[in-house]
């Protein structure tokens, strides 16, 4: 196994500390944290010191039927001012790691700033996210699902102490293989929080210039179905993946990701419906299609081509060459590498030759297009495991398709 030290200092991220957090509910500006947990990890990914509390807010639990924590279990807990100092000395100056890490860093945020401090975490790893992009043979990435897969024992679930001690054997073991594989981690830098209050509300925002959409608006979702290119998109709310990663899939696929709710909203993308967040009010105002990540995540395999903005009559000839006998009917490629707008463009010409494009390596792709960089792409491995299909790289622009003969940038 690689040593983690290593793989981490190589990347540049400094030293690892595993963090979990139990939450009176979902929302880190409205529920508190009842219970911390805290490891540090040295260069080979050995725990060095250990940190766990039980804490009381004086609020009501929640859910205890998920993490049993009672008001009689959280008597007599310490308030998180008294535990604050200690948690910055396992936090200052080394990369927090958690599973679905957007979730505990921002409720530990909001604890910092209710006590008048700020959390003194700089950079974020997800392991949620790193084993979606190390592309491991399991159902989901639940760390139950990633500690079953990688033999460690877990005997307490939405136990913050032992969470954490899962967390650092599966970040040891993913670490590994995202070094294997070639994978770059998903290592976030965190905005300052002097302001929470502000940087919460703006906690979806990209942390570059959004992308342009060069496909032109099709409508809204209908029923069931299906997602079209240049459909506005928005999303709310918590999800189990990265939400970095949910907005670069779906920009990926030709979607419009939008920062706010309008009549012309194709679909809102959330887990909780109902949960009161602006987005959720407005979308019920102008009954804007709803969809769950999984439902979401599900269309996204099956995006259809959309029209060009720069292309007004892509949209006749698409429906001359969309038909049983047009070159790349029935097909499905993944494309890899290349920037932002090459990749886009090449999507939209398979889409007018009859073709489809995914955002994933999956049974359905029949195809695999490179263009320069691909090389980098941990999907290519898995894409070359597949029925032993050879991949070529060109210079300058697109190589052939991998099992086919048809190119398809003439």
């Amino acid at each position: 196994m690689a040593n983690v030290g290593e793989v981490s200092l190589d990347a540049g991220f400094g030293s690892f500390t595993v963090v979990d957090v139990e939450t009176s509910g979902l929302r880190a500006a409205q529920h508190r944290v009842l219970s911390v947990a805290a490891l540090t990890l040295d260069t080979a990914g050995r725990v060095t010191r250990e940190f766990h509390t039980l804490l009381d807010p004086g609020c009501d639990p929640g859910p205890v039927h998920i993490h049993g924590l009672t008001r009689e279990v959280l008597r007599g807990a310490p308030p998180f001012a008294d535990v604050r100092e200690e948690l910055s000395e396992l936090l200052t100056d080394r990369v927090m790691v958690a599973h679905n890490a957007r979730f505990d860093y921002g409720f530990l945020a909001r604890e910092f700033d209710l006590t008048g401090d700020v959390l003194p975490v700089g950079r974020r790893l997800c392991t949620l996210a790193l084993a979606r992009r190390v592309c491991l043979p399991v159902p989901d990435c639940k760390l139950a699902t990633l500690a079953s897969y990688y033999g460690i024992a877990q005997t307490r679930a939405h136990d913050a102490l032992d969470d954490t001690r899962v967390l650092a054997g599966v970040l040891r073991a993913l670490v590994a293989d995202a070094a294997r594989l070639g994978v770059a981690p998903p290592l976030l830098a965190c905005p300052p929080k002097e302001n929470y209050r502000d940087s919460w509300s703006r906690r979806t925002s990209r942390t570059g210039p959004k992308q342009p959409c060069l496909y032109a608006y099709p409508g809204r979702l209908g029923a069931g179905g299906p997602l079209v290119q240049g459909m506005k998109i928005a999303f709310t709310g918590e999800t189990s993946v990265d939400r970095d990663i949910l907005v670069a899939e779906a920009e990926a696929a030709g979607l419009d990701v939008t920062g706010a709710v309008s009549k012309l909203t194709s679909a809102l993308v959330t887990n909780m419906p109902h949960s009161g967040t602006g987005k959720a009010r407005r979308a019920v105002e102008y009954a804007t299609p709803v969809l769950t990540e999984r439902q979401f995540r599900t269309l996204l395999e099956k995006v259809r081509p959309g029209r060009r903005k720069d292309d007004p009559a892509a949209a006749s000839r698409r429906g001359r060459e969309n038909r049983a006998d047009a070159p790349l009917s029935g097909r499905r490629f993944l494309v890899l590498g290349g920037s932002h707008t090459q990749a886009a463009a090449i999507r939209a010409r398979i889409g007018e030759l009859g073709g489809s494009a995914a955002v994933n390596m999956s049974a359905r792709v029949t195809d695999v297009l490179t263009l320069p960089g691909a090389e980098s792409d941990h999907r290519l491995a898995k894409a070359v495991e597949l029925d032993g299909a050879g991949v070529t790289f060109g210079d300058s622009g697109p190589t052939r398709v991998v099992t086919g003969n048809s190119q398809v940038t003439g």
